[in-house]
Order: structure tokens, then C-alpha cells, then sequence
């Protein structure tokens, strides 16, 4: 073969090496960085945007767990889906869409919202029982003072200030800086669904031993309302005085 020819034989093996974009021998291949729209699966997104608040597995964060089949039965797919997309204003749950601010697409949020169905949901969870998501009107305070103490009382206190139980300590649920991080359905919420990785019991009651009937769908509004009733403008004020 002569000079010109291994020339252009050399020649047409760099083209083809760029051609199908081949790296240079012992050259690391470098894997292409995914899009942030790209990413779809469900245990990557909840990681990014939900386990800081929600709990690495679902739960034991710092706000209403979702690895609580009573709660996503209630709930079901469309509100956690409008929840996750529009945030619930006046509290510490943001928007994540686009649409309303978020940095996620329409279809990373509804991959969030089945991903929670479908990890931490149960069909039988309510055993037929299915309340309401939304109580269908406002609530009593002063009736529900009165289911408060028939169902609630024993663990939270006379005055929801909290108390001490054994080795464990129960907060205040009348505290009005915690009322105002929460809204009225998330007090619903937990009435309904409970707190079961903690030992609170959901709506039917059948982790207290009190052998008590469910509470009703009244009684769970009126419940939550005499709650919220403790609400106050300027949580934190006044301020103490230093001399």
C-alpha cells in the first residue's frame, strides 16, 4: 500500500470514528446527563420533591404522612394529584407545577400522585367505610368540644395542651403556631386517617381500647373546627420585652 493510500485509509477511519460519534480507544464513555422533564420514575421524584417533608419512606416526617392507606383511600388519586400540583396556600405544602409556580410538568406530577396511590394505598384499607375527604359544611366548636373529649381527650389532654403518656410525650394540638402551619383539612385529615406509626388511631377508633363506635362525619367536622377555633392572628406576638 502506498503513502497515499494509507493516507486516505486513515483518513476514512477518522470520519467514521466521528461519524458514529465513537470516543478515542480508552477514552471513558460518558453517559448522557437525563433532562429534569425526563425524569419519570416515581421513587426518584418523590425523593426529590416530597421525602423532606413526607418522610423518606412516607411517613415519620414532619408533616401528614402518606404511607397511611386510610389517608390515600380518602383522599384518592385526584386530590393528592391537585394538591401536589396548586400547594395548599397559607401553609408549608407549595405548588410543584408549572402551572402554579412549580418547577415539575403536568405528567411528573400525576407519576406522583399514582406513585402514592399505588405504593402506600390499599383497597381495603376502610373495609367499606369511605368518609368524605372535605367535611360538606362548616363545623360546631362547641359540639365539637364535646366529641373532642368523648374521643380524643384520653391522649391529647382535657385542653388539647397535650400530656405525657409513659416514655411518650404528646404535643400541643391547640398551639396556635402549629394551627398556623396546618389548615382546617389537614386537621380532617388526621382525624380521619390518624397517625398510625406513632399509635394514634384513625377515625373508627379501633387502636385505643375504648371499645368506643366510630366517630361520625359531623363529629369529625365539629372536632376539627373547635381545634382550629384556637387559631389566633399573630401567632409568636407579642414579643417578650427586654429591658
Amino acid at each position: 500500500m502506498n503513502r497515499r493510500s494509507t493516507t486516505l485509509s486513515s483518513l476514512a477511519c477518522t470520519i467514521c470514528f466521528v461519524i458514529a460519534g465513537c470516543n478515542a480507544p480508552g477514552k471513558p464513555v460518558q453517559a448522557e446527563a437525563a433532562r429534569p422533564d425526563d425524569v419519570l420514575d416515581f421513587p426518584t421524584l418523590y425523593k426529590q420533591n416530597c421525602a423532606a417533608c413526607h418522610g423518606q419512606d412516607g411517613k415519620n416526617g414532619a408533616t401528614i404522612s402518606l404511607a397511611n392507606p386510610v389517608y390515600v383511600a380518602t383522599a384518592g388519586v385526584g386530590n393528592i394529584q391537585r394538591i401536589t400540583a396548586a400547594g395548599i396556600p397559607g401553609t408549608a405544602m407549595p405548588p410543584f407545577a408549572r402551572s402554579s409556580g412549580g418547577m415539575l410538568t403536568d405528567r411528573q406530577v400525576a407519576v406522583i400522585a399514582k406513585g402514592i396511590v399505588d405504593t402506600w394505598g390499599h383497597s381495603n384499607a376502610t373495609t367499606g367505610q369511605l368518609l368524605s375527604y372535605s367535611s360538606s359544611g362548616p363545623g360546631d366548636s362547641a359540639k365539637g368540644q364535646t366529641s373532642y373529649a368523648t374521643y380524643c381527650a384520653r391522649c391529647h389532654g382535657a385542653d388539647g395542651a397535650g400530656m405525657n403518656s409513659g416514655s411518650t410525650k404528646i404535643g400541643s394540638i391547640v398551639d396556635p403556631a402549629y394551627l398556623a402551619l396546618v389548615s382546617d383539612q389537614y386537621l380532617r385529615s388526621i382525624i380521619i386517617a390518624g397517625k398510625p406509626e406513632q399509635g394514634m388511631p384513625d377515625w373508627r377508633l379501633d387502636l385505643t381500647g375504648l371499645n368506643a363506635r366510630p366517630m361520625t362525619d359531623q363529629e369529625i367536622t365539629d372536632t376539627a373546627a373547635w381545634i382550629a377555633s384556637h387559631r389566633i392572628t399573630s401567632p409568636g406576638e407579642p414579643y417578650p420585652q427586654h429591658p
